[in-house]
């Protein structure tokens, strides 16, 4: 996958998903934040990866339910190798 960059779906009322925002920052991962509230084509992608609730990553091929910090580190740097 030719983007080196993580996909988040998140929405404004998601304690987690600011905290994960603010960690991948400081990470320095760069990250594109698709805010489920404010486009429903959003919504629909998290529902097709099989989601119900945000935070979700995705990150190449790999989907993260959850803001797992060593999942996604390890998902991110094995992404960044390809």
């Amino acid at each position: 996958m030719a983007n080196k960059k993580v996909i988040i779906y998140t929405q404004p009322t998601c304690p987690p998903c600011f905290e994960a925002k603010t960690w991948m920052t400081n990470q320095k991962i760069p990250f594109e934040d698709r805010d489920i509230r404010k486009d429903d084509k959003y919504l629909q992608e998290l529902i097709r990866l099989g989601a119900s609730a945000t935070p979700v990553f995705q990150i190449g091929d790999e989907v993260i339910m959850g803001f797992a910090q060593d999942k996604i580190k390890s998902a991110w740097n094995d992404h960044q190798a390809k």
